[in-house]
């Protein structure tokens, strides 16, 4: 936590622990997690930390795949990621908590909406970054006043392999898509830790209970999973529209539709779904402005009015330029030839991966002779490599 010393000798205040006020472990559990409720975390449990051999194992199996693809983060002291004791030697407990966010609305149901765009469920309100940790940093006060042990607070955003440890906790399981399951919230889980220096009863590990059921592996439009339980994060949308820094690789433009910013296919489809609730987090609720936008409109966004739009939101992390990459992406493959004319504006944009991209979508909306007479004149004026090589290959392959 920030502040270091000082910082949590002030936590303690007036009321420091000693042998005679100090609860039990299990007391100091039991008060925890009523903290954790009058905070407005859904559901929470503990483990330990030495618990992430097997999972450990597969992470070192899909790093040496490459399937983290451009996320050179995932691959930075994997070590750390695999055992936590490496990343704070005096945890000796590791609590979880999880924040429904379950949406209002199916999110495949945005998908038939051709001219709009779809924004995966969890980027619809606020960023949950900045949410559960602040929630997150208030329970570890509590916690270090109440036990006078030191702890770390981490929401997706340091080396912690989350959703293994939330299993080991009992918050869920972790499905073929790789992503927790619960049997009360179905698919929709934020997740934090809360490491801590207290030796707290652990939880008993929720064990998988996907049966049979392919559904997940069947839906997803890009085959991003070539087993269950492993994901190529090089084929999944989510990392191709947020993670991917260059140009939408053109084998999956297609099958990225009008999904614009992340996917939710696989956590929607999910069986365990129907005993899902609503999230009752109003920072998390979709703003409305957010559930399913004009593609039209979204194309016109400069910087500043993108960052106006997506203030507080996941979304203004990735800038103007992918999102609008992202966007003409899915006019592309709206069917609707009206939008062609926001594609031919943004030929001159000043970003060149938004060119690019706006060469493919007018290439999917217009004409073939149309497309190749435009082909055959503004290649000679463009100053960048990949957006010549687009227009190339749109003219022969569109």
């Amino acid at each position: 936590m920030a502040g270091g010393r000082a910082g949590l000798a002030d936590l303690r205040g007036p009321r420091l622990l000693n042998a005679a006020t100090s609860p039990s472990p299990a007391d100091l559990k039991r008060a925890l997690a009523r903290e954790a409720a009058a905070l407005g975390f859904d559901c929470i449990g503990v483990t330990d930390p030495g618990v992430l051999a097997t999972a450990g194992e597969h992470f070192r199996e899909f790093l040496d795949a490459g399937a983290h693809g451009d996320m050179d983060w995932l691959a930075a002291n994997p070590e750390r990621r695999m055992d936590p004791r490496l990343l704070w030697p005096g945890v000796r407990s590791i609590i979880m908590c999880g924040v429904n966010y379950g949406p209002d609305e199916n999110p495949l149901a945005l998908l038939a909406r051709r001219t709009r765009g779809t924004i995966s469920a969890y980027a619809q309100g606020d960023d949950y970054h900045d949410v559960i940790k602040k929630r997150l940093k208030t329970l570890a006060r509590w916690l270090v006043a109440t036990s006078g042990e030191d702890v770390k607070v981490f929401v997706d955003t340091a080396a912690v392999m989350e959703k293994p440890l939330a299993q080991a906790a009992g918050l869920g399981w972790q499905g073929k898509h790789t992503n927790l399951v619960s049997r009360e919230f179905g698919s929709w889980l934020f997740l934090g830790a809360i490491f801590t220096a207290s030796d707290l009863p652990r939880d008993a590990a929720d064990t998988d209970h996907c049966g049979s059921c392919s559904a997940c592996q069947d839906i997803c439009p890009t085959a991003a999973f070539p087993a269950p339980y492993k994901l190529d994060a090089r084929r999944c949308i989510s990392y191709l529209t947020i993670e991917n820094k260059g140009p939408i690789p053109r084998e999956f433009r297609k099958a990225i539709g009008n999904r614009i910013y992340g996917c939710d296919d696989c956590l929607a489809v999910c069986p365990w779904n129907k005993f899902a609730q609503q999230g009752r987090e109003t920072k998390l609720a979709a703003r409305e402005e957010l559930r399913s936008p004009s593609l039209a409109e979204l194309a016109r966004l400069d910087d500043a009015a993108f960052r106006g739009l997506f203030s507080k939101s996941p979304v203004k992390r990735i800038g103007r330029d992918r999102f609008v990459r992202n966007v003409l992406i899915a006019i592309g493959n709206s069917g609707d030839p009206v939008l062609a004319d926001e594609a031919m504006r943004l030929l001159n944009d000043g970003s060149p991966l938004v060119r690019g991209a706006a060469v493919w979508a007018l290439s999917q909306l217009i004409g073939q002779d149309a497309f190749a007479a435009l082909a055959a004149k503004a290649p000679s004026g463009e100053a960048d490599e990949t957006v010549r090589a687009e227009w190339t290959h749109c003219a022969t392959c569109p």
